[in-house]
């Protein structure tokens, strides 16, 4: 069947009507679910881990997700019903008519591809444009989104850019084929508060350019209030409730809908926690130097963690956060200063370092969806480092994964799946799980809960308290949440361009007079009301006249 010539007649350009979508068990994930989208609206999807939001989004391309099948209901591109055509007209409209920005921008890249060409293949394997034009085009969408030296930007790896730049590049990838519809799949979940509103800013100029509807997919409701014209929430794959963002955000009318605005206010509200009296530091970084190649990511930082102190690490995108943390675990080699643990230094590669070291410090990863094999079982993430470290029998390793799957808060039987049928929240309490298998005595948490959505962040947040009361483990806690550090840390310190520019006890830190740097930090956390975004960038228009 041949790609229908659908051409723009009314505003309504998307409609799904009482979707359904299962697994393999005839498990419904998404049931009964109607939303209309016209050209120019924003439609914020708000829900817990797992309510079925991106799988909804994903929809919209008709298209399933690992093992999912949509088992029911309609999917209206401009009347025209996704399901009933050929998956060779389906292909012909993902990217064309209706992108996707992933929620992570590592796994949406092709490492082995520089940027450009890949930005460019949607035009060219559309016919949409010859090889001129779609660089021109490639070239044009870096300078409206800001990326660094736009002209040699695309010349890059994905890998030698930070992720609120890579975050931006899929940006660029989803327009180059100017769609009339975008699935935005928590697209700066990922990203500390100042890019996020950078990125925030540019869909929002995207949209209204290009007159493109949207679907906005998040866990945090003060996020999707700067962008979204409605907001429809959902939990268990239903549908709670939908209505103006204003209406949500004000008024809600379901219970469930009540917890997450609470739970969201309360973020902003929590006052700092004291500074408490530690032992001597468990894990120390002298003076420490990383570099990539030529570029120096860790200039001469010193930071300490104790045993049960949690010390968080803030600042914006390649600030060096998780260069920092690479060079601690040995993934980058310290050019110049030292590691210690419990007074010991540390070889500078990872390689060097013996059994012992290793499964004492562990690191909790940014991005799930890079950091688990989608060929493995949960069972098999989460039992090789019992088995590894411990030597212990399968009945002993399948007896901890279980133990470790219910500190998490997943069942069971969940060590029989693949990373690749669970949610992106789902996915990072695997990753947390398998940190703790080592039983170590510090973890680093590389943005632990940026997949989760708020009620479910609290939750894992609870549990790393709990842990660490019990067990005395010891947290280098890096995150561009804000509202999490006044709620864990005992520290802070604030990273710019590789340095520390600010470090103490957190309850000094968030207090006044504060570092330049961190101010501006703070005064980038969204608000839950509608005009804050539109608010900020019009004070710092003016402040930078």
């Amino acid at each position: 069947m041949a790609t229908p010539d659908i051409h723009p007649n009314h505003d309504l350009i998307l409609q799904i009507d009482h979707l359904a979508v299962e697994v393999p068990s005839g498990t419904r994930i998404v049931d009964d679910v109607s939303l209309e989208l016209r050209r120019g609206e924003v439609l914020g999807l708000i829900g817990e881990s797992g309510a079925g939001k991106s799988t909804i989004g994903l929809a919209a391309l008709h298209y399933g997700r690992g093992a999912c099948r949509i088992a029911g209901g309609a999917i209206l591109l401009e009347g025209v019903d996704l399901r009933k055509l050929d998956p060779v007209a389906c292909r012909n409209i993902r990217g064309r008519r209706v992108a996707y920005i992933a929620q992570s921008a590592a796994a949406a890249f092709n490492p082995a591809i520089r940027i450009i060409d890949q930005v460019m293949e949607g035009p060219l394997w559309h016919g949409l444009m010859n090889e001129a034009e779609a660089r021109a085009w490639a070239l044009e969408l870096f300078h409206a989104l800001d990326l660094p030296n736009p002209d040699t930007f695309g010349d890059r790896y994905p890998h030698q850019v930070s992720g609120g730049q890579l975050q931006r590049a899929m940006a660029a990838m989803a327009m180059s084929c100017r769609p009339d519809i975008l699935v935005l799949d928590e697209p700066t979940t990922a990203l500390d508060v100042t890019t996020q509103i950078e990125v925030l800013a540019l869909l929002k100029k995207l949209i209204r350019d290009f007159n493109t509807a949207a679907l906005y997919i998040s866990h945090d409701l003060a996020v999707v209030a700067q962008v979204a014209d409605r907001i429809m929430v959902l939990r268990h794959g239903k549908m709670v409730e939908t209505g103006p963002t204003s209406q949500i955000l004000l008024a809600p009318s379901m219970d469930y809908t009540h917890a997450l605005v609470a739970e969201r206010k309360a973020a902003d509200t929590l006052s700092v926690i004291s500074s408490e009296r530690h032992d001597k530091p468990v894990l120390e970084a002298h003076d420490v130097t990383g570099i990539y190649g030529t570029f120096t990511a860790v200039k001469k930082v010193s930071i300490s963690v104790a045993r049960g102190e949690t010390v968080a690490v803030v600042g914006e995108s390649g600030s060096g956060k998780s260069s920092l943390a690479r060079l601690i675990v040995g993934l980058l080699p310290t050019k110049t200063g030292a590691v210690k643990l419990h007074g010991e230094t540390l070889a500078p590669a990872l390689r060097q370092r013996n059994l012992d070291t290793l499964r004492k410090v562990q690191l909790i990863y940014q991005q799930p969806d890079v950091a688990l094999n989608p060929h493995q079982t949960i069972g098999e993430i989460i039992g090789r480092p019992v088995a590894f470290y411990f030597n212990r029998t399968p009945a002993e390793v399948k007896a901890r994964v279980a133990e470790l799957l219910r500190l998490v808060g997943l069942p069971e039987d969940y060590a029989g799946r693949l990373s690749t049928a669970l949610s992106g929240g789902q996915k990072q309490r695997i990753c947390i799980a398998r940190a703790l298998a080592a039983e170590p005595d510090v973890i680093i948490c590389d943005e632990p809960t940026s997949a989760l959505d708020q009620l479910v962040a609290d939750e894992i947040l609870k549990l790393l308290k709990m842990l660490q009361d019990d067990l005395g483990v010891g947290y280098l806690f890096i995150t561009h949440d804000l509202g999490i550090v006044r709620r864990i840390a005992h520290r802070t310190a604030v990273m710019l361009k590789g340095e520390i520019v600010a470090q103490g006890p957190t309850a000094e830190i968030f207090a006044p007079p504060f570092h330049p740097y961190t101010e501006k930090l703070l005064s980038s956390v969204p608000e839950m009301r509608t005009d804050w975004l539109d608010e900020v960038l019009t004070k710092r228009v003016a402040t930078a006249r």
